[in-house]
């Protein structure tokens, strides 16, 4: 069994092989990817098939979700650790707006915020817009 197979297993999920594509595809990219950039990368592969990996992934954890403004859902990689949770588990994302690449900045965590009562907080996002390294050389 490999350490990806053992990985999922241990998320509960099914270790298929088009699992295990997908996983290794968001696993080389340094970027958050759109579902259009896995269709692109897995051409032959049924739409639904990948649709539903990234929401099995996203719904164990596996990846998280980011909304950068664009208007396109990009998708990312959780770090080891990761829960997702709203309270404990929050970071920067950075969106280019030279190309429209939006990257995880994991080490720069979101401090919690308190919202007045009654209020249910569900989701927390916070992009910083602007020129990204590669850019800006």
């Amino acid at each position: 069994m490999t350490e990806i197979e053992k990985f999922l297993e241990d998320k509960r999920v099914r270790p298929t092989a088009m699992r295990l594509l997908i996983y290794k595809f968001l696993a080389e990219k340094e970027i958050a990817v759109t579902l259009s950039d896995i269709e692109n990368a897995f051409e032959k592969a049924d739409r639904t098939t990948l649709y539903r990996t990234i929401k099995t992934f996203e719904d164990k954890g596996i990846v998280h979700q980011i909304d950068d403004g664009t208007g396109i859902t990009k998708y990312a990689l959780c770090e080891e650790g990761c829960n997702c949770d709203i309270k404990n588990d929050l970071h920067l994302h950075f969106h280019c707006n030279n190309c429209n690449e939006t990257i995880c900045l994991t080490e720069h965590k979101i401090p919690q915020i308190k919202v007045p009562d009654g209020f249910v907080s569900e989701n927390v996002n916070l992009v910083v817009k602007g020129i990204c390294d590669k850019c800006s050389v």
